[in-house]
């Protein structure tokens, strides 16, 4: 019984195709955070870069606006559609950062799985839906983790904003006397350095969060011995079963080697690493032909039979080597060796007359 029980505990780590099986099905590490913090940042440094810009423009517009909004006198009827070029506007200024998000949010998760299509992730699942198995996922560790995670994020970003807030606090003081303009600049700028500090700390939690998420990951994929047994037989075949197709493939090659090497004009060996068996009848074949051939033991096999039955044995390493693997039994030989052929048989032939 504790072998059985060891057997069955999930100590292995995944095989590679556990893990390519899990991928079908959309299980792959991913930290939600991760993404999250990259977003962040990518739009960050955009806004950064063209915040003069945004800023001009902003101003602008809102100038427009206001200074419409008091000297023109527009029915009541006609102020959702002013509105709504209004916001069209600066819908268009901001598009830049709308589309570095959508780069940012792809790139993420690019990032963490790579390019994946798992169609199996938006079936239905009815497990989501038994209470019992909503109060495991509550009470589990994974949620003890993302508490904890959470409480962290909170207390990392907002000790970074209150230490920049704190850094800047004199000069937030004397916010009375600057100008809109001036005014509007120094909290774009107080914004965007508190977000920065906020950002590049939540990005650092996000990386620990994708470690945790690649741990967990490989740990809830891992395998019993048993289930790796199985997979191996799976995957390689059963290892009796193999042993029992080598057999059979060796009585098949033994079969052929004693009923063609009888027959062949003439055995063409290496001499002892590979044989290949020739028959050529003037009469009826265009070219000769490929009859057996074998490797190691057989090479002994088939030279034996060949003399019990008077069938020539000519050592010719070349020839030999090329005929095992180039040709496939029951094929003629090919044209580059009709003149190599040609010459080991000739020689069988007149041999044969001296003898005869």
């Amino acid at each position: 019984m504790a072998g059985n029980n060891s057997s069955q505990q999930k100590t292995e780590a995944p095989t590679p195709r556990k893990i390519r099986e899990a991928r079908k099905k959309g299980q792959v590490p991913k930290s939600r955070d991760f993404s999250a913090a990259v977003i962040l940042l990518s739009a960050l440094a955009l806004i950064a870069f063209i915040k003069d810009s945004i800023i001009s423009s902003m101003q602008n517009l809102l100038v427009e606006y206001f200074s419409n909004s008091l000297t023109m006198d527009l029915p009541a009827e006609n102020l959702p559609n002013y509105l709504f070029g209004f916001l069209v506007q600066m819908s268009l200024i901001l598009l830049p950062v709308f589309i570095i998000i959508v780069i940012a949010a792809v790139a993420a998760n690019i990032i963490q799985t790579g390019i994946m299509f798992a169609p199996q992730v938006l079936q239905p699942k009815l497990e989501r839906l038994n209470p019992i198995e909503g109060f495991k996922r509550i009470f589990s560790r994974r949620s003890l983790f993302e508490l904890v995670k959470n409480l962290l994020k909170i207390i990392i970003v907002a000790t970074a904003a209150f230490f920049i807030v704190k850094g800047r606090l004199s000069e937030m003081l004397l916010m009375y006397f600057k100008t809109p303009a001036q005014l509007l600049v120094l909290i774009a700028d107080t914004m965007l350095v508190t977000a920065f500090a906020g950002g590049g700390a939540f990005f650092v939690v996000s990386v620990f969060d994708l470690l945790f998420q690649k741990y967990e990951h490989i740990k809830n994929l891992r395998m019993s011995k048993q289930e790796v047994k199985d997979e191996f037989k799976q995957t390689e075949g059963d290892p009796m079963v193999k042993s029992w197709l080598r057999r059979r493939q060796r009585e098949l090659v033994m079969n052929a080697i004693r009923q063609e090497v009888p027959k062949a004009t003439v055995v063409i060996t290496n001499p002892t690493h590979v044989a290949a068996a020739v028959k050529y009848d003037e009469q009826q074949m265009g070219a000769p032909v490929l009859t057996a051939k074998g490797a190691g033991e057989l090479v002994q096999v088939m030279k034996k039979l060949a003399r019990l039955n008077n069938v020539p044995v000519v050592e010719n390493p070349p020839v030999a080597r090329a005929l095992y693997h180039n040709v496939e039994l029951g094929h003629e030989i090919p044209v580059e060796l009709y003149q190599a052929i040609a010459e080991i048989i000739a020689m069988v032939y007149r041999l044969k007359d001296k003898t005869g």
